[in-house]
């Protein structure tokens, strides 16, 4: 998985950086110190975990977080049912208007701390469930 160099300008899409892509489904292995791990690879930053793949994610914060950060997510809409959403160290809540805007798109959005949506994310993942994953790095 490529990730920006460091001090490099984020993308413009507000969805995910351009070429961190990761083509396929996979566990999150480990997560903390800036990032995650998932098949033998890891990334430093957040990241959005879909049935086409695993992105890295520009949000930082739950605050940063807007519709357009799902984009990526409601354009698969069909294959995912739930989109679980780990806040960092704490679980936090995303704004009603948020939620529902997510929801509309027939996609449940469930906010918990990132380490509880990752354990979560690899049981469902498991399971062969329609489950996405969008995940705010933690220390």
């Amino acid at each position: 998985m490529t990730t920006q160099p460091p001090g490099a300008e984020p993308a413009k899409s507000r969805t995910h950086y351009p070429g961190t892509h990761y083509p396929g489904r996979a566990p999150i292995d480990a997560y903390g110190n800036g990032g995650f791990r998932f098949a033998d690879m890891s990334h430093r930053g957040s990241l959005i975990c879909l049935p086409s793949g695993i992105y890295g994610w520009q949000p930082r914060v739950v605050a940063d977080i807007t519709l357009a950060d799902f984009a990526i997510a409601l354009a698969e809409g069909a294959a995912l049912d739930l989109l679980l959403l780990g806040t960092g160290a704490t679980q936090v809540f995303v704004s009603r208007e948020l939620k529902r805007a997510v929801e509309a798109a027939g996609i449940a959005l469930e906010a918990m701390a990132t380490g509880a949506a990752a354990r979560t994310y690899n049981v469902l993942l498991a399971e062969g469930r329609p489950v996405g994953a969008a995940l705010l790095a933690v220390d």
